[in-house]
């Protein structure tokens, strides 16, 4: 049960490093308009918060993979614990507030 758990962090830390380089660079790439559904000009005028939001998803896919790797199984759970709330929350503050395919 503990590898199954394990690798479903994996993936949820591999979809956020995919969210960091959508978000970082190809944000204005005909891949990352095509994904976000975004024009040419709406995603030059908003290039530097996408970047920002792909730091964010990064640092969480780095949280979910220190989890991973941690010795101590006790405080390993607890740090993927704490940033798989982290990504729920942002889930679910997305959805509400910009579109429910983010969730």
């Amino acid at each position: 049960m503990n590898a199954i758990a394990n690798l479903l962090v994996a993936l949820v830390a591999a979809l956020h490093v995919y969210f960091l380089v959508l978000e970082m660079f190809l944000w204005t790439k005909p891949r990352g308009l095509k994904t976000f559904h975004n024009t040419p000009e709406k995603a030059a005028d908003s290039a530097v918060l996408a970047a920002n939001q792909g730091l964010y998803n990064g640092f969480l896919a780095a949280g979910l993979v220190w989890g991973l790797v941690h010795g101590t199984p006790a405080f390993a759970l607890q740090i993927k614990t704490f940033f798989l709330v982290c990504v729920i929350v942002a889930g679910v503050y997305g959805a509400a507030t910009v579109s429910r395919r983010v969730l």
